[in-house]
């Protein structure tokens, strides 16, 4: 336990540090707002659909989330190529716990990018509904983070170079967020983009985020998005576990 908690504070410390990543995770979720939330809302609201802005920030939000945890992977091909992951791996603790202290850690830093944007969100004129159900919004923000940290986890564990981990990212986040129903209604879409979305992790995310914090029906269902990340979740942790203790150095 006690080297899950230094991991886990040395992640948050990295992140502290780090101004211009703080700043950098913000110019993306600042670029949807304006330009998709008050480029498209007119329209969105012609089609009878209402406020853009109250659609759109749960999917921002989540957004924030995904590329952060995702990309907390690069860290560890960062310190595997520079010898710093070497003198984590010597100290005489099981490489789950070091895997599970990273990725807590990395999950911590991604819902606190969430957060912020969270704020930026209500700055732009985002409010909640019901704010009785912001603590189930943070429960499914937090499961994205600490889903897709161990996801990035898992693929930087097999893979050595920077260039490829952007590749692999970018083939599978990319459509996993533009495909989840973050930046569009999963009502009345074509019944492809319905089956694409319910093999989508990330769209149950969505979905329970935007009923906790906006109100109304889950497409899925609350309990559905839930017990679907709880899953896939222990999942990959399980995995990315599995392939860390794997690593040769």
């Amino acid at each position: 336990m006690n080297a899950i908690y230094v991991l886990w504070i040395r992640q948050l410390k990295r992140y502290v540090r780090s101004r211009a990543r703080i700043v950098g995770s913000l110019g993306q979720p600042l670029l949807f707002l304006v330009a998709l939330g008050f480029g498209f809302g007119p329209v969105f609201e012609k089609a009878g659909q209402g406020n853009y802005i109250q659609f759109l920030a749960p999917g921002v939000i989540g957004m924030t989330i995904l590329f952060s945890a995702v990309f907390s992977g690069i860290e560890l091909i960062w310190d595997r190529q520079f010898g710093f992951l070497k003198e984590t791996m010597v100290a005489p603790v099981p490489r789950i716990a070091i895997m599970i202290g990273r990725t807590c850690g990395g999950a911590t830093v991604a819902l606190a990018q969430g957060l912020i944007v969270v704020a930026i969100c209500y700055a732009a004129g985002f409010r909640s509904n019901n704010l009785a159900s912001l603590p189930f919004a943070l429960v499914f923000m937090a499961l994205i983070a600490l889903m897709f940290t161990a996801f990035g986890t898992a693929i930087a564990s097999v893979l050595s170079d920077f260039q490829a981990f952007q590749l692999v990212m970018n083939f599978l986040i990319m459509p996993m967020f533009f495909l989840s129903g973050a930046l569009f209604p999963l009502f009345g879409v074509p019944r492809a983009l319905q089956i694409v979305a319910a093999v989508n992790p990330f769209a149950y995310g969505v979905d329970g985020m935007r009923a906790a914090l906006i109100g109304g029906t889950a497409h899925f269902g609350a309990a559905v998005d839930l017990a679907v990340l709880g899953g896939i979740t222990a999942a990959l942790l399980g995995l990315g576990s599995y392939l860390f203790s794997r690593i040769q150095l």
